[in-house]
């Protein structure tokens, strides 16, 4: 076991103070806790931020406002969140068993890491996301569950959360607080591809901390829902997952919003696709052509070919389940 020292933050700015170079903060633990034991992770201190803000606060402009350190169950369970952001709420429930969700926290869900096989094996696979410049094992490897878009030569691994698909569909801003003050970063930024560097996965600086994730006003978004595809019905990590929201006026789609998670390094949102649907007439048909649009660029491997049909057909069938609900 590596040795470290544990602080409980009162405050943000305490637990920037506390946080050191090797310092980490600790949520739930739901995830950073059993890379510790892999000995994967291996923070000098645990800087324990479950008592920093958990509010989930209406905005004045009829967004959300949800603190870092809010339990996954209180924001799937919030009444607003059900109400007028249903695909965030299925996404939760959809993303873990009840007790790991009564434990996880939104700010640690998005610091999640990759279940990538190879990466977990410290003893016998090379892995570029936990020891840059080592290889990659994983792209001649068994591959079925890995990326085929935005992936690169260094890592094919995929992001695995639920949530953050429907916040990158939902354009959420997060919130962070580091020694340059606070900024707020656009929820489809913040996360990055692997590109030659996939041990760093996302635009946080040294000792920021997330503090809250804002998710605007949208409408049509009482209009939406999550499907996640996944090897058993019981919890599991997506094959494919589609988040959307759709705004329909006569029979033509006024506005969409459409991301998909377990396809890439990142929550993927499906910009082409979107592009390709806006103002045109609802059917199948179009569905089908926007969704080979955005996977078009799909690099698939040896094991996952299989994920660039699953996708365009997901995408499909939730679009249409979302025209016939309009």
């Amino acid at each position: 076991m590596t040795p470290f020292t544990y602080h409980r933050a009162a405050t943000t700015s305490e637990a920037g103070q506390q946080a050191g170079a090797a310092g980490k903060y600790l949520g739930g633990g739901t995830n950073l806790v059993d890379l510790m034991r892999e000995t994967i992770e291996r923070p000098a201190s645990l800087i324990d931020v479950t008592g920093l803000d958990s509010a989930i606060a209406e905005q004045p402009d009829g967004g959300l406002l949800i603190g870092a350190a809010a339990r996954n169950t209180a924001v799937a369970e919030h009444r607003l969140v059900r109400d007028r952001y249903p695909l965030l709420a299925r996404a939760i429930v959809a993303g873990a068993s009840a007790q790991i969700r009564n434990m996880a926290t939104v700010g640690g869900n998005l610091l999640q890491r990759t279940r990538c096989l190879y990466f977990y094996d410290v003893d016998g696979a090379r892995c570029n996301k936990r020891a840059p410049g080592e290889g990659c094992d994983a792209i001649g490897g068994l591959n079925r569950n890995h990326a085929i878009l935005g992936a690169s030569d260094a890592c094919i691994a995929t992001h695995p959360s639920d949530m953050c698909v429907a916040l990158a569909a939902l354009d959420a801003v997060v919130h962070v607080q580091g020694a340059d003050g606070a900024r707020a970063i656009a929820f489809v930024d913040f996360h990055r591809l692997p590109e030659d560097r996939p041990d760093v996965e996302t635009l946080l600086r040294p000792r920021e901390l997330i503090t809250g994730i804002a998710l605007p006003p949208l409408a049509f978004a009482r209009r939406s829902t999550y499907r996640k595809v996944r090897d058993r019905a019981s919890y599991a990590f997506a094959l494919v997952s589609v988040a959307a929201a759709l705004d329909m006026e006569d029979g033509r789609i006024a506005d969409v919003r459409l991301a998909l998670g377990g396809v890439a390094h990142k929550p993927w949102r499906a910009t082409r696709a979107e592009a390709a649907l806006r103002g045109q007439p609802a059917s199948a048909a179009l569905f089908l052509d926007a969704a080979r649009a955005e996977l078009a660029d799909a690099r698939p491997l040896r094991d996952n070919g299989f994920k660039v049909e699953l996708a365009q057909r997901t995408i499909v069938a939730v679009l249409t389940q979302l025209m016939e609900e309009a």
